[in-house]
């Protein structure tokens, strides 16, 4: 048993270029956020934006809270989440566009 948890422990160990490498893509979408905002792409802004900042969300969900190496049943139950989620902002983009 304590040989298994120290295994699991040890695969949850990344190095560190590959945090630099998601930190580098963190920062290179920030820098996409922000150059978003000048420029004027009508109703689509606000979808670029909301892309970006999942794809962000994502990366930080997967690398810096191991959310990849999580079981079936974690997975499933953030997925189910985000999907409820994307259901009521959904809704509210709904209920704005037909004031």
């Amino acid at each position: 048993m304590k040989n298994q948890v120290i295994q699991n422990r040890a695969s949850h160990i990344q190095s560190y270029s590959r945090l630099f490498s998601v930190l580098a893509v963190l920062l290179i979408l920030t820098a996409i956020t922000v150059m978003i905002v000048r420029i004027d792409l009508g109703g689509a802004n606000i979808w670029v934006a909301i892309i970006v900042a999942s794809i962000k969300s994502s990366f930080v969900l997967l690398f810096f809270m191991h959310l990849k190496y999580e079981s079936i049943l974690i997975k499933a139950s953030f997925l189910s989440t985000i999907g409820f989620l994307s259901i009521l902002i959904g809704f509210m983009f709904w209920d704005v566009a037909f004031r």
